[in-house]
């Protein structure tokens, strides 16, 4: 048996920030004292809370495909990682023809008609295991993880899934990889999938971290096919990119509500450390690429909570392939709260 494993960097995802992980360890190690709970509550793929190992994590995202891959890193959950494994292997083994919810909705978008058919009958095997407790919650959510970064690796796409490219030949074939995950996670982790204005309020943390979406493109949008394939609710798909209803996962945080949404989060935290990731794009993209919250806003805001500082870094940010813009920075706005 022979499988390759994963790291959890290995996803492509807008505003990712596994380069600057050092930033922002340099930022929390010189800046914040005692800090035993690390929050981050617009987790994505999880990425910066892996830069904290040594601390209780506590994840949230909206998005069920990034709460699936966050519990998959973080839980404290035992799993039997050669049960994975011998799964795992089994699955890059298998040649599946039927048709199933997948090859009948995206044969030969964003995968051929072949590898729709092998993710369909997956995610079918790996919701019947967990259903006849052959699998752990935590083994579940390994499994899903699996699945969707071997999806992300061969998608018919430039990192996102609001399009597909067409007329290619499908070259690359389904393959999945072990997720090199822990069993000696911290007993006191907790993974949330919630709206984060509403799990702000039930919990405390000596840091929160925040990176909100910056502007108007809806997460959601950029990655239905994988939060429907995580769900796995195979719901109706509509419009030449195949998108399900996602009324329900819209954030406010990429429309005007965005300032008034970030204040009251902002006012129900309770923590000593609030550390916000925010870039400088208010003006220099077209409309849909411009900052939700002004600085003035932001520092409006967290100057309520306590007293802020801004940490700055050059950084080339992963678009959605439409944007070019130069001198991009990321900021850091760290309030230590009253």
């Amino acid at each position: 048996m022979s499988i390759k494993s994963t790291a959890i960097n290995n996803r492509r995802y807008l505003g990712n920030k596994y380069k600057l992980l050092p930033f922002i360890t340099k930022t929390v190690n010189e800046n914040c004292d005692s800090i035993d709970i690390f929050a981050d509550l617009f987790a994505g793929t999880g990425a910066v809370s892996s830069a904290f190992p040594e601390k209780i994590i506590i994840t949230n995202d909206i998005l069920y495909s990034n709460y699936i891959c966050n519990l998959a890193w973080f839980s404290p959950q035992q799993f039997d990682s050669l049960k994975i494994k011998n799964i795992i292997d089994f699955y890059n083994n298998l040649h599946v023809s039927e048709n199933n919810y997948m090859s009948e909705n995206f044969a030969d978008t964003f995968f051929s008609a072949a590898d729709c058919s092998k993710i369909g009958y997956i995610r079918n095997d790996i919701e019947q295991k967990f259903v006849e407790k052959n699998i752990n919650e935590r083994e579940k959510a390994l499994l899903i993880t699996s699945l969707l970064y071997a999806m992300d690796r061969i998608a018919n796409t430039c990192g996102h899934y609001d399009a597909f490219r067409q007329g290619v030949t499908f070259d690359k074939k389904l393959e999945l990889y072990y997720p090199n995950a822990s069993n000696a996670n911290n007993a006191q982790n907790r993974c949330f999938n919630q709206d984060i204005n509403s799990i702000a309020k039930q919990i405390e943390a000596d840091l929160v971290y925040l990176d909100p979406p910056y502007n108007s493109r809806q997460y959601c949008d950029a990655y239905h096919l994988l939060e429907n394939v995580a769900r796995w609710k195979q719901p109706e798909v509509k419009g030449i990119a195949r998108k399900m209803n996602r009324q329900n996962l819209k954030s406010d945080y990429c429309t005007k509500f965005a300032p008034k949404t970030f204040e009251e989060l902002i006012s129900s935290l309770r923590c000593k450390y609030i550390l916000l990731s925010y870039n400088n794009m208010s003006n220099k993209g077209n409309n849909r690429s411009n900052a939700k919250i002004t600085d003035d806003e932001i520092l409006r805001i967290l100057g309520r909570k306590g007293s802020v500082q801004i940490f700055s870094e050059e950084y080339k940010t992963f678009t959605t392939g439409k944007s070019d813009i130069k001198g991009n920075k990321e900021r850091l706005f760290l309030c230590v709260c009253k």
